[in-house]
């Protein structure tokens, strides 16, 4: 019997108590595109939708065995990281997905949780662009991240035309600024290095925006563990992310969570 092999993925990222960002985000987007996800946890913190209260990173030995323990049996065809923390869990996590070979590597530069928490030490940015930036296939700051990668304002669409050359610049094939925190609407900017292309959507009044990123990214490397090329993942994960906002039911008291199964759960109470 010849049964079709199902694409695999890998977050390496923090895990959000509150479910709306993180890992939680990201194994919930890897199921809403049909791959199978894997996860090595970063850090442990605790969260909500008003903000982070408490984090405590895992050591950096059991990051670099929750990595192999993925790739030497279930294998990836695609990698996302998110949430590294500190310099020494960046170094870590290069060093295995370079041994093992990873090509498809999605960087989501986090830094800055939605309620303003820190969640990359000031003293790690320089490792990430060092050491992950070279590594990845695609990147994906927003304008913010974009800004502290490249040392300059990223508010218009033609600053963030020149944060994501800039990017590409210090290593990464594909760079993604993605436009939610300016301009009238939500514009991401793709620059593979020769071209740039643009990813429209209407900007939708909600609080529902907490793990946008996370989602984003891990739908893009979904994407690619699934065969698409950058370009078609980067347009997928689009869609899926801007639906996600507009279906998101109000949870919480600050900013809440997408709604990762929006195509498939019903809105008809449960009976």
């Amino acid at each position: 019997m010849n049964e079709e092999r199902t694409p695999i993925a890998l977050t390496v990222a923090g895990s959000d108590s509150g479910g709306g960002a993180g890992i939680q985000a990201d194994l919930k987007t890897f199921a809403a595109f049909e791959v199978y996800g894997a996860s090595a946890l970063t850090a442990v913190t605790a969260q909500n939708t008003l903000g982070v209260t408490a984090i405590h990173e895992v050591p950096v030995d059991v990051v670099r065995a929750q990595i192999d323990a993925v790739a030497t049996d279930l294998g990836m065809d695609a990698v996302k990281t998110g949430m590294l923390s500190s310099a020494g869990i960046i170094e870590a996590v290069a060093e295995r997905l370079e041994f093992h070979g990873v090509g498809q590597l999605v960087v989501d530069p986090v830094m800055v949780a939605k309620g303003g928490d820190r969640l990359l030490r000031e003293d790690a940015v320089a490792a990430l662009v060092s050491r992950l930036l070279p590594l990845a296939l695609v990147c994906t700051p927003n304008a913010g991240e974009a800004a502290v990668l490249c040392g300059r304002p990223v508010e218009t669409m033609g600053e963030a035309r020149d944060a994501a050359q800039a990017i590409h610049g210090m290593g990464c094939r594909n760079v993604v600024v993605k436009g939610g925190h300016f301009g009238e609407d939500a514009v991401d900017v793709l620059f593979d290095g020769r071209a740039f292309t643009e990813f429209p959507a209407r900007r939708i009044a909600t609080t529902s925006t907490h793990g946008t990123g996370c989602t984003f990214a891990s739908a893009v490397a979904a994407g690619l563990a699934r065969a698409n090329t950058v370009e078609d993942a980067v347009a997928q994960a689009k869609a899926y992310v801007t639906a996600a906002i507009a279906g998101a039911p109000p949870i919480g008291g600050g900013h809440g969570p997408l709604h990762h199964f929006h195509a498939w759960w019903s809105r008809e109470p449960a009976t």
